[in-house]
């Protein structure tokens, strides 16, 4: 009869090699994560004149936002049209064309990727201004965060509500985009140990019904590069648009 009884230096030989194994893809692992650079994305939103004078106060709310999928080109910019198409529940979710709302998947640090490659990166608590407030040049920063370095083609705010009360005391209905969100198409760089500033340019327009639409506005997009206390150029200036 066959001796079946387990050689036991041979079972602990395996078990070495599978324990090293393991402990090796764990730090090849590991070292994947933490090897890519990283930089700081500091988002702002600003305010374009358009019919805010309308206003008394106009407060949106800001719930995250979307980075276009890294690398893609940019998309061309539809964002003057009219203004009169259906708009979607103020809820703040991407839509398709057929106002359905696209599938996302959370990741482990509660931000979530779409179908199409687009990353949300949540706020810890939804963010306010009023736009009202962010005229001539004045801004306002909602976010600033580590990202990994990288190329994206646009930023998309999450506005989930947009209050506007106008200049005689009444509630304005302000509509938010439903097929066309708040997209900004303004490729931009996360780079390393470098700040970059996106500043999101949008505003109320009156529409032919009486009510009021937020839309983006492409020319007031601003891009601004600031590398860190580190690295500063000797005159301490910041780069704009990529320069």
């Amino acid at each position: 009869m066959t001796d079946r009884t387990p050689d036991l230096d041979a079972l602990d030989r395996r078990s070495y090699l599978q324990a090293t194994g393991a402990a090796a893809l764990g730090a090849a692992g590991l070292a994947g994560c933490v090897g890519r650079a990283s930089g700081t994305l500091a988002t702002q939103v600003t305010d374009q004149p358009a019919d805010i004078d309308d206003f008394e106060s106009l407060v949106v709310t800001v719930e995250g936002f979307w980075l276009g999928p890294e690398g893609a080109e940019p998309e061309s910019d539809d964002s003057e049209t009219d203004g009169d198409d259906e708009t979607d529940a103020a809820d703040g979710n991407e839509t398709d064309a057929g106002g359905n709302e696209t599938d996302t998947a959370d990741d482990e640090d509660g931000e979530e990727e779409s179908a199409d490659g687009r990353e949300y990166h949540e706020f810890d608590e939804a963010q306010e201004a009023d736009l009202v407030e962010l005229q001539n040049g004045e801004t306002q920063l909602i976010d600033e965060r580590e990202l990994q370095t990288g190329e994206y083609p646009y930023l998309q705010l999450d506005v989930s509500a947009a209050d506007g009360t106008l200049t005689d005391g009444s509630d304005a209905p302000v509509d938010l985009p439903g097929n066309a969100p708040l997209k900004f198409n303004e490729a931009f760089e996360i780079r390393e140990n470098t700040r970059t500033t996106f500043t999101a340019d949008f505003a109320p327009v009156l529409r032919g019904n009486g009510r009021y639409l937020l839309r983006p506005v492409p020319s007031g997009i601003e891009v601004e590069y600031e590398e860190s206390s580190d690295d500063t150029t000797d005159d301490g200036n910041s780069t704009e648009d990529g320069s």
